[in-house]
């Protein structure tokens, strides 16, 4: 929890600044800076501003934000100076440090009632220059750290942990353009590293624990229409009003640690991964979201793990959705895909169900890959509509299988086809709507399978006749030894496999 509320923290004041820096003279830049403050439902108090040569210097500025359900956020921002450099751009200069507040509203017993942090960025630089329509923003700064400094229950007790978070090596730039009411933003961002660590006890449960989060490499970028916070809380109309956004971030090598001792004894686990990175697209037309892991190994060991050690790894895993974001009464594209290649798992946990080694301890893979078109019936955006009380919120019109995949313990599944749907009869299979088309199968392997479950004790034989006579109807004998096919169809109302009417 904390180092998403720091890392979306740093964002946000980032942001800011960058919007400060969105005019010529100082005192554009700050009407600016108030103005993006309030119109996200922010808002800032000053104590004084005074004019100084080419600086304008505002002090006691403290930005606050309450949200609707009784949480509330402050930042102390102290002392702003804005100056104008001579060549069309101005620079902020801030703090080297200031204070956060965080004050949540009532949730769980064990949920915290407030928190404290503070930033600290040292050698912080924050230069906008281009016209007061359009500008550009640049920044950097050699280390940005944020470090809690407490955090009470809903007794106001404060409770024993300790986190912080820091950045090195920061920079990046923003161009904000006007759009009417609404405001064009792009950015790009870069950091060396991020490093995060927290520790903490509980002392009901003397419960001790130690987490460390590191990454290399950090790059995001984004491209999008931002609108007011009032119509924002209403995502299908923020949709319909332009709100846009194309965003992605990746990382490279990336590693972590969790020690936790608690009454039975100690356990830990360490984890490593060569990069990832996350994607998020969004408007009136779509949403895309996708997130991808790659060279992934995890090592856990405990008191309650019967095992000196397990290991888990796994060359690759992804996962990505694209959907239509709202209403409609034609078909839009869709996609799905979840895939994890080279799975593998210590042999310790295979010897517990296969002490002799009966199965093929090969890498598992399996892949969904998956497109079509449907639509929306209900705008799945509006928090006015109530999906549960919709018998059918959409429509699904075509699915196409680009690959399905399943590969473990030496046996192989896999598929692809392409089927369109029949909105209009919901009887012929049993309240789907009717599918015309034709699915592909190909299976490697099975038989050796069920023989070494046997083998094993795992699978019973009269289980395995039942597999076996089951396969005997859907499948053929294929090209390779123990590998089988099948040409499902879907036709005249009816679902064939291998030409043979099974419904």
């Amino acid at each position: 929890m904390n180092w998403k509320l720091s890392g979306s923290t740093a964002l946000a004041l980032i942001m800011l600044c960058s919007g400060a820096q969105a005019q010529v003279t100082p005192e554009e830049v700050w009407q600016s800076w108030q103005a993006l403050a309030t119109g996200a439902g922010q808002e800032l108090t000053v104590a004084s501003e005074e004019r100084n040569g080419e600086t304008l210097e505002v002090k006691g500025v403290v930005l606050t934000f309450k949200d609707e359900q009784g949480g509330s956020f402050a930042a102390n921002l102290d002392t702003l100076n804005f100056t104008d450099q001579g060549d069309g751009t101005v620079k902020v200069t801030m703090a080297d440090s200031y204070p956060l507040t965080f004050a949540f509203p009532p949730g769980e017993a064990d949920a915290p009632s407030s928190m404290a942090l503070t930033v600290t960025q040292p050698g912080l630089s924050l230069i906008a220059g281009g016209s007061a329509t359009e500008t550009s923003y640049d920044y950097n700064a050699p280390s940005v750290t944020i470090k809690l400094d407490e955090v009470k229950d809903k007794d106001g007790k404060v409770s024993d942990v300790a986190a912080d978070a820091v950045l090195t090596d920061v920079a990046g730039t923003y161009n904000i353009s006007a759009q009417g009411e609404a405001t064009g933003l792009q950015t790009d961002f870069t950091a060396k590293s991020a490093a995060v660590n927290f520790s903490g006890k509980n002392p009901e449960t003397t419960t001790d624990v130690k987490v460390a989060f590191s990454m290399a490499d950090l790059a995001g970028r984004s491209n999008g229409t931002l609108l007011g916070a009032e119509i924002m809380a209403n995502m299908a109309a923020a949709l319909n009003a332009g709100f846009t956004v194309d965003s992605s971030f990746t990382y490279g090598a990336m590693t972590f640690t969790a020690d936790v001792t608690d009454p039975t004894g100690p356990t830990n686990i360490a984890g490593s991964a060569t990069g990832g990175g996350v994607t998020l697209a969004m408007d009136k037309a779509r949403v895309n979201y996708g997130t991808s892991l790659t060279g992934a190994s995890i090592k856990m060991s405990g008191a309650q793990i019967p095992f000196p050690e397990v290991a888990l790894n796994f060359a690759e895993s992804a996962f990505n959705i694209l959907m239509p974001a709202s209403k409609s009464d034609t078909p839009q594209d869709f996609a799905f895909l979840t895939k994890l290649v080279d799975f593998t798992i210590s042999d310790e946990v295979w010897g517990i169900f296969d002490p002799a080694g009966t199965l093929s301890r090969e890498p598992a893979t399996i892949i969904l890959d998956a497109k079509g078109t449907g639509f929306w019936k209900q705008d799945i955006m509006d928090p006015n509509v109530k999906m549960e009380e919709i018998e059918a919120p959409g429509e699904l019109t075509s699915l196409d299988l680009t690959q399905i995949l399943v590969k473990a313990a030496g046996a192989e599944v896999g598929a692809t086809g392409a089927l369109t749907f029949d909105n209009t009869d919901l009887v012929t299979f049993q309240g789907m709507p009717a599918p015309t088309g034709t699915i592909d199968v190909t299976i490697k392997g099975v038989n050796q399978l069920i023989d070494n479950l046997i083998a094993i004790g795992i699978l019973p034989e009269d289980q395995a006749m039942g597999a076996r006579m089951m396969l005997g109807m859907f499948a053929r004998p294929g090209a390779g030894p123990d590998e089988l096919t099948s040409t499902l169809e879907f036709k005249d109302k009816g679902f064939f496999a291998n030409g043979q009417r099974i419904q």
